[in-house]
């Protein structure tokens, strides 16, 4: 049992948890870098400790001062988020060696997924179908043989680690050559790690992925399907819930490959089984074992609060409900709000934020890390907020963002919002005709955006001098009346 959560985290996640814990009636601890001071989490967590410097390896990755401030605070649990630790064997072996509830799941079960070729090896043997490919390989002319008996084209992939970090597709032995050398650079940069491994590339991907949640009493479940094909340089931009391409059948299939896949590892509490996608067939690709940026999503078309159960099984607490009682209803779509530069490769742009206005209305939530002007630190992510809105269709839902992203306001730096809002227009996004290679084969979204943008800000420009317009004859009215 615990009253008291330290969040191991920053940013729109924590400000999450903290909520969530509240809602509980549990008490919060926030943690926070010099470059936090002041940052929203650490205003409305009912404490908070300073755990170091701005870089994140002096901080928030910093497992020593993690655990001070839980022994300092005298927090009996820890909730670690997203990123930083969230995956780490290491914070769970240290909660459990201070007598600490981590929330999230087991020590072995984080290992096992933490390591891709061994949790390939396990999914194989619980019968979840994965790509053709090869164990951890260091030496490269062991790799090159291994891609004349797979076939061209090939993926290279860092054997640790997760999030795409590393990953290069080759076609030919001179590209792989370049593949393996990068990925073996990243990796090791990453994780500390170079091992590598190859992966058959499947032509014309989807990434879909399956949210499962289970108790310490073996009940496992799962809540659906997130497209999440919309990316760039691997990394997710936009996602949804359901997926165009998951029929009712589908996802049962998929679903029941998630809690294999969670069942053969122990795996308890919220986490994400990862697979590609492509013409109805499905290949496992890794498990997230935590909470994920997207979770949103799934929570609207449930209807069930993820963190809230979360901590609900930390607390030692049975699933309020079984496979059979999951249901789906409408549909939900996630923008994440990013400062960084559309036309420069998307660029990270961080900077002070100098006017912040949220979109609301019918079906809009908007999960922040800022309440006004602030700061985008250059030490994390340049994830500023992410923007979910709800329909009874894909339709309405599309409506509604695009309607929602005109209506959001962030000054003082660049951002990805006029990139989305032209998105959410895309024929092929309306059609449903998504794969991880969306962004590279629309270039012209990027003109488009431009064009976009300058009608917000023209929009918004014409907003604020009637505003100031209005003021000024309120002032003037209130002078006569005096």
């Amino acid at each position: 049992m615990f009253d008291k959560v330290l969040i191991a985290n920053r940013g729109e996640i924590a400000v999450r948890v903290i909520r969530a814990c509240r809602d509980l009636g549990l008490r919060s601890v926030a943690v926070y870098s010099e470059a936090d001071r002041g940052a929203l989490h650490t205003k409305l967590a009912d404490e908070s400790v300073e755990i170091g410097p701005s870089p994140a390896s002096q901080s928030y990755l910093d497992l020593d001062r993690i655990m001070a401030a839980a022994k300092e605070s005298g927090a009996q649990a820890i909730h670690p988020g997203y990123g930083f630790l969230s995956e780490s064997p290491r914070l769970a072996r240290a909660c459990r060696e201070h007598g600490l509830t981590l929330i999230g799941p087991p020590e072995e079960a984080m290992a096992a997924m933490g390591d891709k070729v061994t949790a390939r090896g396990r999914m194989q043997q619980a019968g979840v179908p994965v790509v053709p490919g090869t164990e951890a390989i260091e030496d490269p002319e062991e790799a090159l043989a291994a891609a004349r008996e797979i076939g061209y084209p090939i993926l290279v992939k860092a054997s640790a680690g997760g999030g795409g970090i590393g990953m290069r597709a080759a076609r030919d032995e001179e590209e792989l050559r370049y593949a393996i050398s990068a990925c073996q650079d990243s990796a090791l940069r990453s994780f500390g790690d170079s091992r590598v491994f190859l992966e058959r590339l499947v032509d014309e991907p989807r990434h879909i992925e399956i949210q499962v949640l289970a108790d310490s009493h073996g009940n496992t479940i799962h809540l659906g399907e997130r497209e999440c094909s919309i990316q760039r340089r691997h990394q997710k931009l936009l996602e949804e819930s359901p997926s165009t391409a998951v029929s009712q059948e589908m996802r049962q299939r998929m679903g029941e490959a998630a809690v294999r896949a969670a069942e053969a590892v122990g795996y308890v509490n919220a986490g994400t089984v990862e697979f590609i996608e492509s013409r109805g067939s499905f290949y496992f690709l890794e498990m997230n074992t935590r909470l994920q940026v997207e979770h949103p999503v799934t929570e609207l078309v449930t209807g069930l609060d993820l963190v809230d159960l979360q901590l609900r099984v930390a607390l030692g607490e049975q699933l309020p409900l079984k496979q059979e009682e999951v249901r789906w209803n409408g549909w939900a779509i996630e923008c994440r709000v990013n400062a960084e530069d559309p036309w420069a490769d998307f660029v990270p742009t961080p900077g002070r934020v100098t006017s912040y206005h949220e979109p609301a209305g019918p079906g809009v939530r908007v999960d922040s890390s800022l309440a006004g002007p602030g700061v985008v630190s250059p030490f994390y992510d340049p994830m500023i907020a992410k923007m979910i809105v709800f329909g009874g269709t894909r339709e309405q839902a599309a409506a509604r963002a695009r309607r929602s992203l005109f209506e959001y306001w962030v000054g003082g730096i660049t951002t990805n919002i006029p990139y989305h809002a032209v998105l959410l227009e895309d024929p092929d996004f309306l059609a449903g005709r998504l794969t991880t290679e969306f962004i590279p084969t629309h270039p012209d979204l990027l003109a488009k955006a431009r064009e976009w943008q300058a009608g917000q800000q023209q929009a918004m420009a014409s907003f604020s001098q009637d505003r100031r317009r209005l003021a000024a004859v309120a002032a003037a009215l209130a002078a006569a009346g005096a």
